[in-house]
């Protein structure tokens, strides 16, 4: 039987660079606010929690990649879709009887310890100040968001948590890296926070296909970056998430 996976999100970037690979397993659907061409979509906002009900109709899978990104979006855009958004998506997805759900957590979840040595001489580039055995931040340390977003994304873990524990449904927490439309790191922070278009899609893939998944994890998702400062190996333990790309390979080329 296919996997019938709803995409929150899909016309994002993430979801347009994920969607050809999903299409490749799964019966794929979109809940997005605009049509997304040769998709069934429900158009919905995700803060409506009616009128996103029938996109979980004999769903097995969801990503939600639904989100507003970075600082600059507002505290009532940031709550209406990474808060109460992600809440409806979570209930509906219990509610419909959904087996499993992939969070689009963020690294911006930890961006606190960047205020710290050795973390904040690696994100400014000032390398000879940092050993290259400095300690990797992992998914047992604890959360350290540096703004409102972060925030929003340690609350959505959070709920996420409580879902997987009050249901059957399996939930992973991605904390994904930063990824462009450039592919490729364009200043000194992104040396250690670069996760390639191909490595994301890797991650949210392996999620969506293991065969036997966790009831609950969290897990950080970079490409394999010299002075990445999240650690991988829970990744790999979990999921089997192994880079292939690496910031490093585009430093000549800066």
């Amino acid at each position: 039987m296919a996997n019938r996976v709803l995409v929150t999100g899909l016309s994002g970037l993430i979801g347009s660079i994920l969607r050809p690979e999903l299409e490749r397993f799964c019966e794929v659907s979109a809940l997005n606010r605009s049509s997304v061409a040769g998709i069934p979509t429900t158009q919905a906002d995700i803060a409506d929690e009616d009128a996103i009900r029938p996109a979980f109709k004999d769903i097995d899978t969801v990503v939600h990649l639904a989100a507003k990104a970075g600082g600059r979006h507002p505290w009532p855009d940031l709550h209406t879709t990474n808060i109460v958004g992600t809440y409806n998506v979570l209930k509906q997805a219990q509610e419909s009887k959904c087996r499993r759900l992939v969070f689009a957590s963020s690294g911006a979840t930890v961006t606190g310890y960047e205020t710290i040595e050795p973390y904040q001489s690696i994100v400014e580039g000032h390398y000879s100040n940092v050993s290259e055995d400095f300690v990797r931040i992992d998914h047992k340390q604890p959360v350290w968001s540096s703004g409102i977003y972060g925030s929003t994304k340690i609350w959505g873990e959070a709920i996420c948590r409580n879902f997987a524990d009050s249901s059957e449904m399996s939930v992973f927490c991605v904390r994904i890296g930063y990824v462009n439309r450039e592919n490729k790191p364009l200043k000194n922070r992104d040396w250690a926070t670069w996760c390639s278009q191909q490595d994301v899609v890797n991650a949210l893939m392996a999620c969506v296909t293991m065969k036997d998944p966790v009831k609950f994890t969290t897990f950080f998702v970079t490409s394999n970056n010299k002075w990445g400062y999240r650690d991988l190996t829970h990744a790999y333990h979990t999921v089997g998430f192994t880079p292939m790309d690496a910031a490093e390979n585009f430093r000549e080329s800066k």
